[in-house]
């Protein structure tokens, strides 16, 4: 097949859109498929030597270096870019939906190029062009995000709260254009559930394709494990990863046992994560880590004792299957994917409620004075891991479900969600 896999953002480092996509295009083209990524900035590295890569410029404004940046205005080309620097002037996100507009521009000229487009969590209403130019669609949603808006809101204080709003103003479109495409991919049970219940999608448009691993890369032993060490790796500084209540239980574990936490995350500057480390006087005992690369995180991950995912939501947790992969036992909530992925509680992680810091310093306790307990959920983790999380079965999964795509009728989609079909 020839396949279009749009990503309006696809991050270099850790994170699960970069990872997805390199590994995701990877896999294709090993199984012989003939694999082209579209992306925004930042842009994907290391794709495999048999994918292209067609970069769509956008003004960028969220660079890692100089976020909600004011660009000059000879930088300035066009209509989709005055909408972009104005819907983020007024603190909405722009990046879906313009993303959409340039890549359906681009497609339009090279829709006969591709049997199938596949848009990863862009959702934005340029996508609903291409069904007709012809190009079957199809769209993976990782978790409907309508999950990280509820939990941000609960956080916020009440004169944030519209600006909260403000900024998932995109998912409106989000919910009209996963309607109106037949086939979506998700990446669980648990994110199938709850796109059905957020975005009111039929339950036969969704298919669950977990996402994989690289078991060679993450493996254990590639480190000798330092006592005490505990990782967590968090995508984003905010309230739904409950990094809260892990520096909470890390401040109460450490008056029994000598640790150290790496926080494998972007922290905003003397944001609330900052603030709570120094309140809670465990600054001496937290190290951070941002922008590091898989080889990096994997060598981290080995080293650990014990890894630790507190979120209060997760549609899939590539890290969680990551730490698997390394042997490094887990402590996880009972949240969202969570239990599904690891197996529930003790198979290989022990599975404790959610934003409860005394339930995690109580489970990281347990473990951190059981070595036998540790070793068993090493064995059982890596096993899971090498079973069950393959890029490989990933990418073949994922083909069929374009084979199904391509089958089925040629629909032009309509903007009330709803679509005319024709052969």
């Amino acid at each position: 097949m020839r396949i279009a896999l749009l990503s309006y953002r696809s991050k270099p480092h850790c994170g699960g859109q970069g990872v997805y996509v390199r590994q995701l295009s990877r896999g294709l083209a090993v199984l012989g498929h003939d694999v082209e990524v579209f992306s925004g900035p930042p842009y994907p590295a290391d794709l495999d030597p048999r994918v292209r890569l067609t970069k769509v410029p956008s003004l960028d404004l969220y660079r890692d270096d100089d976020p909600f940046r004011t660009p000059r205005f000879r930088e300035i080309r066009d209509r989709i870019d005055v909408r972009e620097l104005l819907t983020m002037w007024t603190a909405g996100f722009p990046e879906p939906l313009t993303f959409s507009l340039r890549v359906a521009r681009v497609l339009a000229e090279r829709a006969g190029d591709f049997d199938i487009a596949h848009d990863n969590q862009c959702l934005g209403y340029g996508l609903l062009d291409l069904p007709g130019l012809g190009l079957p669609l199809v769209a993976t949603v990782h978790h409907p995000i309508t999950r990280d808006r509820a939990v941000d809101l609960a956080a916020a204080p009440w004169w944030r709260k519209p600006l909260v709003h403000r900024w998932y103003g995109f998912l409106d479109m989000q919910i009209e254009v996963a309607r109106a495409i037949p086939d979506l991919i998700t990446v669980s049970g648990s994110s199938a559930r709850d796109t059905v219940t957020d975005f009111g999608v039929d339950p036969s448009q969704m298919h669950v394709v977990p996402l994989g691993v690289d078991t060679e890369l993450f493996a254990p032993n590639r480190v000798p494990r330092v006592a005490g060490r505990i990782v967590a790796v968090a995508s984003a500084d905010k309230p739904l990863k409950g990094i809260g209540y892990l520096l909470r239980a890390i401040a109460a574990v450490r008056t029994r046992h000598e640790v150290e936490l790496h926080l494998v995350a972007k922290l905003e500057p003397n944001g609330p994560t900052e603030k709570a480390i120094a309140d809670l006087g465990i600054a001496d005992i937290v190290r951070t880590h941002e922008g590091i690369g898989e080889d990096e995180l994997a060598r981290l991950l080995s080293s650990a004792e014990i890894a630790c995912i507190p979120s209060l939501y997760e549609g899939f947790s590539l890290p969680a299957v990551e730490a698997m992969a390394c042997g490094t036992p887990l402590v996880v909530s009972r949240a969202g994917a969570l239990p599904e992925v690891v197996g529930g509680h003790g198979l290989c992680a022990e599975v404790v409620e959610p934003a409860d810091a005394g339930a995690l310093a109580d489970a990281i306790d347990g473990l951190l004075a059981d070595p036998a307990l540790r070793r068993r959920y090493q064995l059982a983790g890596r096993r899971r891991a090498e079973e069950r999380y393959s890029w490989t079965s990933v990418a073949a999964r994922t083909a069929d479900v374009y084979e199904s795509a391509i089958a089925r009728p040629v629909a032009r989609p309509r903007r009330d969600g709803r679509s005319d079909a024709h052969h």
